[in-house]
């Protein structure tokens, strides 16, 4: 069996939208950020793979979690 392998490495810039969980949709809206990736999240490989995530550190120096899908690599 061949594992499909991320498109992206710790250390790169990425731009992306936020993950924001079902039961907090009513409160927040997903919101585009750019960062650093600092962690690659689960659902790569699998066969969820339309929700895998990346862990982006901001500017800011807080942590975001992005969706891979539509994630692009460097600042808008």
């Amino acid at each position: 069996m061949t594992r499909a392998r991320c498109p992206y490495e710790i250390g790169d810039t990425v731009t992306g939208w936020t993950v924001v969980p079902p039961e907090d949709r009513t409160r927040q809206q997903p919101e585009q950020v750019t960062g650093t990736v600092v962690q690659i999240g689960s659902g790569w490989a699998g066969v969820d793979c339309g929700t895998a995530y990346l862990w982006l550190r901001l500017p800011s120096g807080r942590e975001a979690q992005v969706l891979i899908q539509g994630a692009v690599r460097g600042a808008p």
